[in-house]
């Protein structure tokens, strides 16, 4: 049995357990991949998969020269507001991703880096810094973000968000492959470090699925 196989067996299996219980909001799909033979704290692990079909729609900021009409903007003059780490909390809360202008980043560095860095939220030259502020530009780098997943691994189980419960079973599949498999390209003992993988809803138990 293919894995492609595998997987679609283990999501109709999850939807239809979650139709036992409806939900009245679009739940999140989360791959879980748990980890053996994995130093957390030795072996780092941070890496941008980009995916088939978007995940979700991310809330993004821009430290940016001047207003957007794509991203909610925080201008350099604003920085000041921010000078108490309790500020930029709230803003980390607020956002699921942030992005920069390129020449605004030494600046961005000073005034957010110490709260954003140690979060992994960072606007970062693999995802997040624009040369420039035109539309297309801006359009394109959005697009982008919400086709991709961070995995940064802090525990031996790694659970990430590849959609929602409104994409078709052969998306999710889609999905969780391209995850799987860019993972395991960057675990330094490749199928050796994999545990075990599962696949659930947001409000559902996961369920194994033999990939």
């Amino acid at each position: 049995m293919s894995e492609e196989t595998k997987l679609l067996e283990a999501v109709k299996k999850l939807r239809e357990v979650s139709t036992e219980k409806k939900r009245n909001f679009n739940q999140t799909v989360d791959l879980i991949i748990n980890l053996k033979d994995f130093d957390v704290r030795r072996e780092a692990f941070n890496i941008f998969i980009q995916l088939p079909h978007k995940a979700k729609e991310k809330k993004i900021t821009g430290f940016l020269e001047k207003d957007s009409t794509l991203v909610n903007t925080i201008k350099k003059e604003e920085f000041p507001k921010y000078k108490e780490k309790k500020d930029i909390k709230k803003l980390i809360k607020e956002y699921d991703f942030f992005i920069a202008n390129a020449k605004l980043m030494p600046t961005v560095a000073t005034a957010f880096g110490r709260v954003l860095g140690p979060v992994g939220k960072m606007p970062s030259p693999q995802l997040g810094i624009v040369p420039n502020e035109e539309e297309a530009v801006m359009k394109k780098l959005i697009e982008k973000i919400n086709l991709t997943v961070r995995v940064r691994v802090k525990e031996p189980s790694i659970k990430i968000p590849i959609g929602k419960e409104d994409l078709s079973d052969e998306e999710i599949v889609e999905n969780a492959l391209t995850v799987y498999h860019k993972i395991l390209e960057n675990l330094p003992r490749k199928q050796d470090n994999i545990r075990n993988v599962k696949i659930k809803f947001t409000m559902s138990k996961p369920i194994k699925t033999e990939i």
